[in-house]
């Protein structure tokens, strides 16, 4: 891996004014209005970065060229749009770093999980590739008369087609590796893409396009929108050449769904994922993944940790292994490695302390400080949280983590069940019959057993219930949802002899 890159390697992307460009049918372009909008360094509210402001026309534009594009890709053969990810996972390997750089800045990641998301999503992307190669290869030839009644006088044969252009919206959290999770297989699956990256993250998305670009991918088949989502995001998700719309985000997805036509949705809205530990639980083991699981970049996962229901036969236990760990976490800048950097913005910083003030005023026990400098939140542990409590169910996406004592694991699997999300959950126990029977009875998408959420290994199902999602992803999962089935049938004479 190259951590540096060539200067004139992201040549064309940003304007005289010094404002990123958006990229329509394999050029860098300026919006014709002339507006721009910001981002904002969560480290300072100051301005990171300007891109362009795109208005409804571009957007028609864009569509065109991707529309244009996708018919000649439908009908390049799968080794060749394998080789052209191959060339993106490379040059996303040898240019990680300017990538990485950009995230740091706008989303406030920690320097070191920047650059591993970058490599990651290279990897994704080269196996996107292999397994596409393998599972979009394999058709199915029907013959007629294995149907009662009928002679073999018909061959059916069954293939997966191209969906058209994909509308790709990844969340400001993992703005490359969301990205390329529904850019790769689109791709890979003979679509076209519309790019609509996060403001919080989209010059991550800029840097990401222009591997597409160099990579040799046809004009107009890779595609990037910037812009405010109050001008554009209806007319982008609602847009009459729009197949398919994979998103991940939070409540935004709910609305997007109601008001989508009749495309295929991959959708992954967010959770308030619970780790249920029961009595027998291996301690030790618990308190270092609820440590990491709820922590890690803030708590801004949709996979974090986000409430511990603790058996009340070990809760003490936990909670004072878990206090000097908490405690000990470093908080600061994201250039430094800190394991708590500043949250997204401001509002979601006071959405935080919202959250926090209620659990206080309703007798909540704060075990570390709630602490706030503009949207750095210190580490929070709060216990003795009970149902009456907003944080017992809302996803607060910051480092604050509330625990609830009860009486065995299952009032655990009832509030677990009860809640509007239900994305992941995890369990603690050293029993196995204890660990299926939790697992089996939890309505969540996906249950860890002895580890902490999360959404890796990439090729791995990845799914919502209820309100965290429509659809599952994954790399071969992903492959299947971009694709549709036609039937080409193939009639025969009908055959000399007659049926018994």
């Amino acid at each position: 891996m190259q951590n540096g890159t060539s200067s004139d390697f992201y040549d064309g992307i940003r304007s005289a004014s010094g404002a990123y460009k958006y990229y329509c049918n394999g050029q860098w372009l300026e919006t014709s209005c002339g507006k721009t909008l910001n981002n904002q360094n969560p480290c300072t509210n100051q301005t990171a970065y300007t891109m362009q402001a795109c208005t409804q026309g571009e957007v028609n534009q864009i569509f065109a060229a991707a529309k244009a594009a996708q018919k000649a890709w439908a009908r390049t053969p799968l080794c060749k749009r394998a080789e052209a990810l191959h060339r993106v996972a490379q040059l996303m390997r040898e240019h990680a770093q300017p990538i990485a750089d950009c995230m740091v800045k706008e989303i406030a990641k920690p320097s070191k999980d920047a650059l591993s998301e970058v490599v990651r999503s290279a990897d994704l992307v080269a196996y996107t590739a292999e397994e596409g190669v393998r599972a979009l290869g394999e058709n199915r030839l029907l013959t007629s008369d294995s149907f009662p009644g009928n002679t073999r006088n018909k061959l059916c044969m069954v293939a997966k087609v191209p969906l058209g252009v994909v509308l790709c919206i990844p969340p400001f959290n993992y703005p490359v590796n969301l990205a390329v999770s529904k850019i790769a297989p689109a791709l890979m699956a003979g679509n076209a893409v519309v790019l609509k990256p996060p403001t919080q993250g989209a010059i991550a998305g800029v840097h990401l396009t222009q591997l597409f670009h160099k990579a040799g991918l046809p004009a107009g088949l890779m595609n990037l929108v910037t812009g405010k989502g109050s001008e554009i995001g209806d007319f982008l998700t609602q847009h009459p050449s729009v197949n398919c719309i994979s998103f991940t985000g939070g409540s935004t997805g709910i609305a997007i769904s109601k008001k989508a036509s009749m495309v295929p949705l991959q959708m992954e809205l967010g959770g308030k994922d619970v780790c249920i530990v029961c009595s027998d639980a291996d301690l030790t083991l618990a308190a270092k993944h609820i440590l990491k699981g709820g922590f890690s970049y803030s708590g801004q996962r949709c996979t974090a940790v986000k409430l511990v229901l603790a058996d009340k036969k070990i809760a003490d236990q936990l909670v004072s292994m878990l206090v000097p760990m908490v405690q000990g976490l470093k908080v600061g800048r994201p250039e430094d490695n800190a394991d708590i950097t500043p949250v997204i913005s401001e509002s979601s910083a006071s959405f935080i302390e919202g959250l926090a003030q209620d659990a206080k005023q309703k007798g909540a026990t704060f075990l570390t400080e709630y602490k706030r400098e503009g949207n750095l939140i210190w580490p929070t542990l709060v216990d003795n949280v009970n149902p009456n409590m907003r944080i017992a169910w809302e996803e607060p996406f910051g480092p604050i983590l509330p625990i609830i004592r009860v009486d065995g694991h299952e009032p655990a699997i009832q509030h677990c069940n009860a809640s509007s999300l239900a994305l992941q959950g995890c369990v603690f126990t050293q029993d196995i019959n204890r660990a299926i029977e939790v697992s089996d009875a939890m309505e969540t998408g996906t249950v860890q057993i002895n580890a902490a959420p999360a959404r890796g290994p990439d090729h791995f199902p990845f799914q919502g219930f209820r309100d965290s999602g429509i659809g599952s992803q994954g790399i071969k999962n992903s492959l299947e949802m971009m694709v549709k089935t036609k039937s080409t049938v193939i009639n025969l004479p009908a055959p000399s002899y007659q049926m018994g």
